[in-house]
């Protein structure tokens, strides 16, 4: 006798399970984005559901956990790519692996970037709204005068002083995360004045696209400078999500070649705002990662 839905075992996910997550994705018709999961399964926590007839998974998400800055409080975690397959749609499963989530964080606040299908679950397990993302994608053609902020390609020695100002921008530590973007990303810059660090940005492949993120600057100006900077090294499409509340630089981009794709609703449970400062936060890693 085949075990129920309900009472199908959640297990931990790892690095090996790469494959059959990127398969998860595809089932739902989303990019298979392999190197991407290969990222979040190693700086975070994946968990999902085997299907027990062998055939990959029946759901699965990560959780990728950030540590208090000095003087703070508490973690934050974000979660990622949840995803049921399209033949369990509708029968409970993504409810019950969220809730297996927060029950496994217990105190923790959470965040996530949901989807319009996904919102009405997450508002029902306690999510409220606190911003918005809005994703846009093109050939990047830089028009108008060209961005004057100073960049250049990032070093081992600027590693400190990028984790100084990812932790004041982010509120939250992410050095096992921003470490590996050296290897992760195609292209990893920074943006100085005056022999001091003002900003900075990665550029990492998916699937046809350049994905632009994570994307910190003091100011709209050092941002633009840092996106032409990594634009100029791809002839891909590029891909990022911007903050809605950066609607100068969301205008730029447009005038550059890029369009809107998609709106993510930026959500959080278990606090009253995210931490940091959104001033300096122009574009996450990925929405997986918050």
């Amino acid at each position: 006798m085949s075990t129920p839905l309900g009472q199908l075992p959640i297990r931990r996910l790892t690095r090996s399970d790469v494959t059959i997550c990127a398969d998860l994705s595809e089932d739902r018709g989303w990019p298979r984005e392999e190197h991407k999961w290969g990222l979040l399964l190693a700086s975070g926590t994946g968990y999902g559901i085997d299907d027990p007839s062998g055939k990959g998974l029946v759901t699965a998400c990560v959780v990728t956990r950030y540590g208090p800055q000095s003087g703070q409080q508490g973690e934050l975690a974000a979660i990622g790519m949840v995803l049921v397959a399209e033949r369990f749609a509708r029968q409970g499963v993504g409810r019950r692996l969220m809730e297996y989530v927060i029950a496994e964080t217990r105190e923790t606040p959470l965040t996530l970037h949901a989807t319009p299908y996904g919102r009405p679950l997450y508002e029902e397990l306690g999510f409220g709204t606190v911003g918005s993302a809005e994703m846009v994608r093109g050939f990047f053609r830089l028009t108008g005068p060209v961005p004057q902020a100073t960049t250049r390609p990032a070093t081992a020695d600027d590693l400190p002083a990028i984790l100084r100002l990812d932790a004041e921008a982010f509120g939250k530590d992410r050095t096992h995360m921003i470490t590996r973007l050296p290897a992760f990303a195609d292209q990893f810059r920074v943006a100085e004045s005056d022999g001091a660090l003002t900003g900075y940005g990665a550029l990492w492949p998916n699937m046809e696209t350049h994905v632009v993120g994570p994307l910190i600057a003091r100011d709209t100006d050092t941002a633009k400078s840092l996106i032409a900077s990594l634009a100029a090294s791809t002839d891909r499409p590029l891909r990022t999500d911007i903050d809605v509340r950066h609607g100068e630089l969301l205008h730029w981009l447009k005038s550059c070649g890029l369009a809107t794709v998609a709106f993510n609703t930026v959500m959080l449970r278990g606090a009253g705002e995210l931490p940091g400062s959104w001033g300096r936060r122009f574009a996450p890693l990925t929405v997986a990662a918050g």
